[in-house]
């Protein structure tokens, strides 16, 4: 195939990153969460699409929920467990869940198969958001355009 040109990009080309700025102890449990930055790649600036493969017993995140961001997940292979405060629930292939801003319903996906899980997750780029997390000592506020983590009382890591 000859090489694709903007607007059109293929995902395969794109490097995947499997950094966090998550301060341990919480980065290790999102060590085999590997993300292909797609919307960056084709200049989106108002929302990002990302196409993560989650490799067996990692978790995509720690349970969290934003202040002004909604979130989309699209399950594309494998198996995902879906944690939210209504429990635990299977998502395989085909099936999807959203995250409305403001909801106080802390969410997260965790791969208890066997097998990498690939899903596409889409959220805004909301100015100045927050995420709140349900289950951690952990907050995040986005300043000037970056994450930057604190314990809930505002105290630093470290």
């Amino acid at each position: 195939m000859s090489e694709l040109k903007l607007p059109a990009i293929d995902p395969a080309t794109i490097a995947e990153i499997s950094q966090s700025g998550y301060p341990e102890p919480y980065r290790s449990r999102v060590a085999g969460r590997h993300r292909r930055r797609l919307g960056d790649a084709a200049g989106l600036t108002n929302f990002g699409v990302n196409l993560v493969r989650l490799d067996p017993g990692s978790e995509s995140s720690m349970r969290h929920w934003h202040e002004k961001q909604d979130e989309f997940i699209y399950v594309l292979e494998g198996e995902v467990t879906l944690v939210t405060n209504a429990g635990r629930q299977k998502l395989g292939a085909g099936m999807a869940a959203g995250f409305a801003k403001g909801s106080g319903d802390g969410h997260q996906l965790v791969n208890e198969s066997g097998k990498p899980a690939m899903y596409l997750e889409v959220g805004d780029r909301t100015p100045d958001d927050s995420a709140n997390y349900s289950d951690v000592d952990l907050a995040v506020r986005m300043i000037d355009g970056k994450w930057v983590f604190s314990r809930k009382d505002g105290s630093k890591f470290g």
